[in-house]
């Protein structure tokens, strides 16, 4: 058996683990947007969130892009 740095067994020390990932409650499904329907069918809306406005735009190539 192998001993650590600080002369204990490295069995003995317990495994690191994952913090816990954030989910949704089960019960509350995650709404669903279709970006033509935010922009109202143009390519850019704005979203305030907190007092911030952020500009949500489709590109010609069909990606969204998020700005501040």
């Amino acid at each position: 058996m192998c001993a650590d740095s600080i002369g204990q067994p490295a069995q003995s020390r317990p495994a690191p683990q994952a913090a816990p990932q954030p989910t949704a409650p089960q019960d509350a499904p995650i709404p669903v947007y279709a970006a033509q329907s935010l922009t109202e069918g143009g390519a850019t809306a704005h979203i305030l969130l907190e007092g911030q406005l952020y500009t949500l735009r489709i590109t010609r190539g069909g990606k969204l892009i998020l700005t501040k």
